[in-house]
C-alpha cells in the first residue's frame, strides 16, 4: 500500500529509527519534494542511507546531492567560525553561536544533516557596538542602506541588520538576544550569557547551555510570525529533547529554567507541537507542569486556535499538501508574531510602511514590463 499521501510520508521520515523499506517510487517522490521544500531533506537523506534500505539509483542521487551539499556547508561553517574566533581574540568580547550553527559545531544530534543558510551570533548588549566594528573590520558589512530598515532593527529588534561578507558572501546574524526588547517577554540576555558554555576548540565562541538552547528554538518557533522553515524548527527541537532528555534531571531544570525566564508559555505550546508532529518523548507531567505554570486554562479557546494555526502553517508550503485554511492560519501567525514584537502603535506605523513599500515595488513591477 502507497503512503504517497502529503504528510503521511514525511513525518515518519523525521524521527528516530525511521523506517524507509517498502516505499514506492511514488513515495519517494511525495517524500523528497516535501522534505525539499521543508528544508530537511538532507536529514532525512542521511537517516535513509544509514538505514542500509535499498535505494532506488535515481533516489540516491538526489539524497547524495543534498548530503554533499549540507556537509559543505559544514565546512564552510568551520572555516568561518575560525576567523569570527581570531577576529574577536582582541576585542575582549564573549560571542555565543546560536541555532544551526551552534548545533553543528557543538556536534549535537540535531546536527545531522542541518543546513545552515546563516550564522547566528549574540554578545551582550552592552558589547554590541564592539561586536558589530569588529565584524567589519573583518569583511561583513551590513546587508541594508535603507534609513527605516535600520532604525527598525537597531531601536526595536533584538539584532542588527543581516551582515554579509564583502568577498565569500557568508551572511551573520548578529544577535544582543534572543527575542526583541519591545516584545511583551522582557528576557535578560545577561542571566543567558552567563550560563552559556565554551565552544572546544574556540577561543571566544560559546554555545548556549542545553536548557537555554532548548528554550530559544521554542521561544523562536513561536513567537515567528513567518514559517517557512517551521517543520525543520520542530526537528531541531526533537533532536534537542531527545539527547538532552537522557539525562534524568534535565526536564526538572528546563521547567525551572523557563519559569525563570518567563517562556513556560512558549514551551509549552512548542512541545504540544513537537508531541503533534513528531512523537516527541515528553512526559505528561512535564506538558501539564509547564502549563499550569504558564497559566493555560485546559480548554482555551485561544490556545485552541493557535495550535489549529501551527498545524497548518508549520508543514510545507507545497502543492502535494494544499490546505484549505492554510492562508488564514498563516496570516493569523503573521500578525501575531508582529503583535508580540512590538508595541500597538508600532505594529499599525510598521505594517502600514510595509504595505505601501509592497504595492510601489508591485505597481514598479508592472510598469517595468
Amino acid at each position: 500500500m502507497t503512503r504517497a499521501t502529503g504528510l503521511d510520508a514525511l513525518l515518519p521520515a523525521l524521527g528516530p529509527g525511521a523506517d524507509f523499506s517498502g516505499l514506492t517510487g511514488a513515495d519517494w517522490d511525495v517524500l523528497i519534494r516535501l522534505a525539499r521544500a521543508g528544508d530537511v531533506l538532507t536529514r532525512i537523506g542521511q537517516a535513509a542511507l544509514a538505514s542500509g534500505v535499498d535505494v532506488p539509483p535515481e533516489i540516491a542521487r538526489h539524497l547524495a546531492s543534498a548530503k554533499r551539499f549540507a556537509d559543505r556547508q559544514h565546512e564552510q561553517l568551520a572555516l568561518e567560525l575560525r576567523v569570527i574566533d581570531r577576529a574577536f581574540a582582541t576585542a575582549g568580547v564573549p560571542v555565543i553561536v546560536l541555532k544551526g550553527a551552534a548545533y553543528v559545531m557543538a556536534g549535537l544530534d540535531a546536527s545531522a544533516g542541518r543546513t545552515v543558510s546563516d550564522i547566528d551570533l549574540m554578545v551582550s548588549p552592552e558589547a554590541l557596538p564592539i561586536a558589530e566594528s569588529t565584524l567589519m573590520m573583518a569583511g561583513w558589512l551590513s546587508s541594508t542602506r535603507d534609513a527605516y530598515d535600520q532604525r527598525y532593527y537597531r531601536t526595536w529588534m533584538h539584532e542588527v541588520p543581516p551582515m554579509n561578507h564583502i568577498a565569500r558572501g557568508t551572511v551573520i546574524d548578529l544577535h544582543h538576544n534572543i527575542l526583541p526588547p519591545s516584545g511583551r517577554i522582557k528576557l535578560d540576555a545577561g542571566v543567558l550569557m552567563d550560563a552559556s558554555r565554551a565552544l572546544p576548540g574556540f577561543a571566544r565562541l560559546r554555545v548556549l547551555s542545553p536548557e537555554d538552547m532548548v528554550l530559544q528554538s521554542a521561544a523562536h518557533l513561536i513567537h515567528e510570525g513567518e514559517l517557512d522553515t517551521g517543520l525543520r524548527g520542530i526537528a531541531d527541537l526533537d533532536s534537542l529533547v531527545r539527547q538532552f532528555a537522557r539525562d534524568g534531571e534535565f526536564f526538572d531544570r528546563l521547567i525551572a529554567r523557563a519559569v525563570q525566564m518567563k517562556l513556560a508559555l512558549p514551551l509549552h505550546q512548542s512541545f504540544q507541537l513537537a508531541r503533534h508532529f513528531l512523537q516527541t518523548p515528553i512526559p505528561a507531567d512535564v506538558l501539564a507542569e509547564l502549563g499550569a505554570r504558564a497559566g493555560v486554562r485546559p480548554g482555551s479557546i485561544r490556545q485552541g486556535f493557535l495550535q489549529w494555526c501551527w498545524k497548518l502553517a508549520i508543514p510545507p508550503r507545497h502543492e502535494l499538501r494544499r490546505e484549505r485554511w492554510e492562508p488564514v492560519a498563516r496570516s493569523s501567525l503573521y500578525l501575531r508574531g508582529h503583535w508580540l514584537r512590538m508595541p500597538p502603535w508600532l505594529l499599525v506605523r510598521h505594517l502600514a510602511r510595509k504595505g505601501v513599500r509592497a504595492m510601489f515595488v508591485a505597481d514598479k513591477g508592472r510598469q517595468d514590463t
